[in-house]
């Protein structure tokens, strides 16, 4: 059995695309409108040639740093993806633990399908918070005090949503959104209509708050002691307003180009922004890097 084991990103994919229903591979692997930038993520890669230099003693290599004060045996984390249970039924407790297993730092979307007391409790490792703002502030405010208490050590603020991208394979599918463990209590969500398309897509547009701006950044330094890292920065103009705004940190990204479809492939944007921001650590998602300041 173990010989026939996936080897490689690609042939865990192709096992995906066999297991799950295609309405949920179709929202884990689809990108927004024509796709381009979902494929400029990974093309942007193969034009990115390596230039080996020889006889350099790699006996002992230590590929070790540290993000705000943390130490990580490399610079890989694991990036905030949603719905872990659409793929496993554990969800993101054993994706934790995966990441603990491996002494790396995970953060923990907003969209999880485990509550944030349940990731806490299952292990012993340093974890990240993944935020949107919400129309109703309280809600926000809310799920920060909730990270915070249990133990997360940074907050994510995601700044490319303003309003859900145009995903067409979940339009066509007409997409459920998953259920959100964390926002139970906090907000109703079932009553959804899904007749014209995508009920996250309806989802997104009646919660998410379209106004969050630069402004906002101070409103959430004001509610939490935790640094606050920028999710969704691929300019160096933004990279410059996220620094003087506050921010401890950003995280370059095109939402896995769920966004902004024609928006350029992280790993293309990361020279121009590196320039502003000099600490750079690969992050583990379809075309994200983050840096720190």
């Amino acid at each position: 059995m173990e010989n026939n084991l996936p080897v490689n990103i690609r042939e865990y994919q192709e096992l995906a695309k066999k297991a799950l229903p295609k309405m949920h591979y179709d929202y884990i692997n689809g990108g927004a409108e024509d796709e381009h930038t979902l494929r400029d993520n990974i093309a942007a890669y193969g034009r990115i040639l390596l230039r080996p230099r020889v006889l350099v003693d790699v006996s002992n290599i230590d590929m070790s740093t540290n993000l705000l004060g943390y130490d990580m045996p490399s610079p890989i984390i694991v990036a905030p993806t949603g719905s872990h249970k659409l793929a496993n039924p554990e969800g993101e407790v054993a994706t934790a633990r995966a990441a603990a297993s491996c002494n790396t730092l995970m953060v923990l979307s907003f969209s999880a399908s485990c509550k944030i007391e349940e990731v806490a409790s299952s292990c012993n490792a340093i974890r990240f918070y993944q935020l949107y703002v919400f129309k109703n502030r309280d809600i926000s405010a809310t799920l920060v005090r909730r990270a915070e208490s249990h133990g997360f050590k940074a907050i994510v603020l995601t700044v490319d949503t303003p309003m859900l991208g145009r995903r067409e394979a979940d339009i066509r599918n007409k997409m459920v959104a998953p259920a959100n463990a964390n926002l139970e209590g906090l907000m109703p969500i079932d009553d959804l209509d899904t007749a014209d398309g995508s009920k996250l897509e309806k989802y997104a547009r009646d919660t998410l708050d379209p106004s969050l701006s630069w402004k906002d950044v101070e409103w959430l330094k004001s509610i939490t002691s935790l640094p606050i890292l920028l999710k969704g920065i691929v300019t160096a103009e933004d990279a410059r307003k996220a620094v003087e705004a506050g921010a401890a940190g950003i995280i370059v990204s095109n939402h896995g180009a769920r966004q902004l479809d024609y928006a350029p492939a992280t790993i293309s944007a990361l020279e121009e922004v590196h320039r502003t921001m000099p600490i750079v650590f690969h992050f583990v998602q379809r075309g994200g890097v983050c840096a720190a300041s």
